[in-house]
């Protein structure tokens, strides 16, 4: 009897089959092994980050403010007697000297008016010689007992009334030699003289002083503005520190610039400052003067004014950009020794040539974020590139 061979084809081919599952089973398991390693997380690099210290530098403290301009001297013209108006003697809005002749109104009746008066003079001074020659007559005659007392009163009562009348007579040739003059309008100072208000030929003067037109002087011009509250207690403790008077305060230098100009091209100095708060607005009026030789300040513009009144040696800088609000205030994001990101709460000054003055809170070694800071919040760690801040042009407002 024959056994089959259990080394028959069919067996050995489902024994391969076997091992075959086997082996990709275990090739399946290597990869998988292989694939979960490299998925393990690596940690990104830190970002990398502009950082820079604070510029340090002299700053100058300025009093900011808005005023308007107005001017030293302002005059109407008016007509101080009456009659009509003879001559215009200049062009409207022309810049006149003092003593120009602007107006004349009909002089000729007051011309005779003054030689009436010049006549009654004379005729007085005759009556007072007279008087005074029978005064003295009458004095010898008494002396000789020639004439009664009486009569030498009545002669003394009569030269004192032609001296009373000589005086009288001199009053009014004074008086009429006056009004004359009121005859021609000039300026009493340098300035510019405004349109007429009166046509040649018309009656002014009737029955009360009638206005021709107004004179204004525009060198130097006045700057009128206001200091608040705060800013008067600036001012006031820096005074007392640096033992200064209010002589000394007149002398600082007042800067200003129109709204259409770059800085404050125009400098004068303090003029003014009112002695009261105005206790509805908190705010002191102060005065500049201003030299407006070439006349570009007019009456009544709005300028930007500033008054410098400290100097600080070493005061802290850094961008605007760098600066970071929140509820508590104004912050910066400082790198500490180990690179890890802080906020720095501070005290912000104003704009100095671009650069914002950093009052308190920041030290001039620290090393400020200025750009990137989106990209960082507090307590992460960066890679800082080391930078340096630049200096922006001054700035025109």
């Amino acid at each position: 009897m024959t056994r089959a061979n259990p080394a028959s084809p069919a067996r050995r081919k489902q024994a391969w089959r076997h091992v075959g599952r086997a082996l990709v089973t275990a090739t399946a398991v290597i990869v998988l092994a292989g694939c979960e390693d490299k998925n393990t997380f690596v940690a990104p690099p830190p970002p990398k980050v502009d950082v820079a210290t604070p510029v340090q530098r002299a700053v100058t403290r300025y009093i900011e403010a808005t005023g308007n301009t107005a001017p030293i001297k302002s005059v109407d013209l008016v007509a101080r007697v009456q009659g009509f108006l003879q001559t215009i003697d200049y062009q409207d809005g022309s810049f006149v000297k003092q003593g120009t002749q602007l107006f004349t109104i009909e002089p000729e009746t007051y011309k005779l008016k003054v030689e009436q008066a010049k006549a009654a003079e004379v005729g007085a001074q005759a009556t007072v010689k007279q008087a005074e020659a029978d005064y003295k007559r009458q004095v010898e005659l008494v002396q000789r007992q020639a004439v009664s007392q009486s009569t030498l009163d009545t002669s003394t009562s009569n030269r004192d009334n032609a001296q009373a009348n000589l005086q009288q007579a001199q009053a009014n040739t004074k008086l009429a030699e006056v009004n004359y003059g009121y005859t021609k309008v000039t300026a009493p100072f340098d300035g510019i003289v405004s349109a007429h208000m009166v046509s040649i030929g018309e009656l002014v003067g009737v029955s009360s002083p009638t206005q021709l037109a107004t004179i204004v002087a525009m060198d130097p011009i006045w700057v009128n503005f206001t200091v608040n509250e705060q800013d008067v207690l600036r001012i006031r403790a820096e005074a007392a520190r640096r033992g200064l008077t209010v002589a000394d305060l007149k002398q600082l230098p007042v800067q200003v610039g129109l709204q259409t100009e770059t800085g404050y091209p125009h400098e004068g100095h303090l003029d003014y400052v009112s002695p009261t708060l105005n206790t509805s607005t908190g705010t002191l009026a102060v005065r500049g003067v201003i030299p407006n030789d070439k006349r570009v300040l007019l009456p009544g513009y709005f300028v930007r004014v500033r008054v410098p009144f400290d100097q600080e040696k070493s005061a802290l800088l850094v961008p605007d950009t760098a600066l970071g609000s929140d509820q508590g205030g104004r912050y910066l994001l400082v790198v500490n020794g180990d690179n890890i990101v802080e906020q720095r709460k501070v005290q912000i000054g104003p704009v100095d040539n671009g650069l914002r003055v950093i009052e308190s809170g920041l030290k001039p070694e620290d090393r400020v974020v200025i750009a990137g800071l989106l990209r960082v919040i507090p307590g992460q760690k960066i890679d800082p590139q080391v930078t340096k801040i630049e200096q922006p042009q001054a700035s025109a407002k």
